[in-house]
């Protein structure tokens, strides 16, 4: 039983990458926490959620820097100057319309120029290049999107075992406590049988000695509780605070009706992984098409020297295309082609590994489901049976070596049957997330 309380808590331990900051709680906290409660907290609070979340958006800003593609260049700047050098000063004479016959084109003098120059540039044609680069944006998206989806469905079981986890601890506490106070009665009747001469010393010891184990289990299981509430926190996203569970919650999860993996995000992950490669293959492609870019521009000159202005503008359509490039598209094509590939490959491994997971989570819930029964029986069972031993212990009928056996049976009894009970929750929290499902219903 220890060793199953502290897995539970190492695997909380492993799923968390940050703690949450300092500062008080949240307004949202509750008083008393129910696993629906506990779950959709953990999923708005979790540093690991807030993450994915971020990752969404900036997947969501290198779209909109894709999309940028569609709309056309405007530029627009201005300089002033002034030279004597006879090409550039004849240059500006030109543009602002300065020019006559005087003019010595040797030394045309000293000249300035006042420049205002508007261009728009629009890529009409590209080889389809922007349009891939778009549909990779959007399928990236999809990724970040199916990571969050897949961080909020762990961490919802996470919090669902944890959860249980706690009801378990405080439980084993309470079972503690009584052993410790049946062995303590039972200790109370030997001593006075002791005093009486009914009783050998040994036995005396042993009851003492069993007194000492019972306290050190007490011990034992409240450090586990607390430890697993500090798990708990911290799956919520909060650093301190009381954990307080709600015995009366009315949270039960139902068992999946149609038991696959068609609904898990990780292959919601690979139909994205599958689109955005499609589209970079797509964008290699266009590398060996033309880009055709149409282009406008207005320009507006004006000298204080001359103390004359003048405009012009320029139109028109420019195609380049590359002749020879090292190979370098052809290389970029056949890696496009091998990440798809890739892709196939991925997708027959994670069905393969899907289905033995959700065949596995199967195979546990009805485990659980009979080692509830079974353990349910053995409680009764044990409970009569420390029940008679107590009292032919009183009536010295039985040595204390017997009654500390039968009293250790019904604690093993009473600690199988709650861990089974946690397993059974458990296992329905873990095949609704082998199977894809949320751990509530909105029913």
């Amino acid at each position: 039983m220890q060793k199953y309380m502290l897995s539970l808590i190492l695997s909380a331990a492993v799923l968390l990458t940050g703690t949450a900051g300092a500062g008080q709680p949240p307004d949202d906290t509750p008083a008393s926490w129910s696993a629906r409660q506990a779950v959709a907290f953990a999923i708005a609070h979790n540093p690991d959620s807030t993450i994915a979340r971020q990752a969404i958006a900036e997947a969501q800003t290198q779209a909109a820097m894709a999309a940028a593609a569609d709309y056309p260049l405007v530029n627009v700047s201005t300089e002033y100057g002034q030279t004597d050098n006879p090409m550039y000063s004849f240059g500006n004479i030109l543009n602002q319309g300065a020019f006559d016959n005087t003019i010595d084109f040797n030394n045309p003098g000293r000249t300035d120029n006042l420049q205002v120059k508007t261009e728009v540039r629009y890529r009409v044609y590209n080889g389809g290049r922007d349009r891939a680069e778009q549909e990779a944006a959007a399928a990236r998206i999809g990724l970040s999107e199916t990571d969050l989806t897949g961080v909020q469905r762990q961490l919802a079981y996470e919090v669902v075992k944890t959860f249980q986890a706690i009801i378990q601890a405080e439980e084993m506490v309470t079972i503690r406590r009584e052993e410790l106070a049946a062995i303590d009665a039972s200790l109370e009747v030997g001593r006075a049988r002791y005093e009486a001469g009914e009783l050998l010393r040994q036995d005396l010891l042993n009851l003492e000695l069993q007194q000492s184990r019972a306290s050190e289990n007490l011990i034992m299981s409240r450090h586990t509780l607390e430890l697993t509430k500090r798990s708990f926190r911290n799956l919520l996203g909060l650093q301190g605070g009381n954990v307080e569970i709600d015995r009366n919650d009315d949270s039960n999860q139902e068992i999946p009706e149609k038991i696959d993996y068609r609904n898990r995000h990780e292959l919601q992950k690979i139909a994205a992984m599958e689109q955005a490669a499609t589209a970079d293959l797509q964008k290699a492609e266009g590398g060996r098409m033309p880009t055709v870019d149409a282009f406008a521009g207005y320009q507006l000159d004006n000298g204080f020297v001359k103390d004359e202005s003048g405009d012009s503008w320029l139109a028109g359509v420019r195609m380049n295309y590359e002749l020879f490039d090292g190979h370098i598209t052809a290389a970029r094509i056949a890696g496009a082609r091998i990440a798809l590939q890739k892709i196939e490959g991925l997708r027959q491994k994670t069905e393969l590994a899907l289905d033995l997971e959700v065949q596995q989570a199967l195979l546990e819930y009805r485990q659980a489901e009979e080692r509830l029964s079974v353990t349910g029986k053995m409680v009764g069972v044990a409970e009569e049976a420390a029940r008679l031993s107590r009292a032919r212990f009183k009536e010295g009928v039985i040595l204390a070596s017997d009654l500390i056996d039968l009293e250790m049976r019904l604690t093993d009894a009473r600690a199988r049957h709650l861990s089974a009970e946690a397993g059974y929750k458990v296992a329905i929290a873990n095949l609704r997330r082998a199977t894809g499902l949320e751990q509530f219903s909105d029913k």
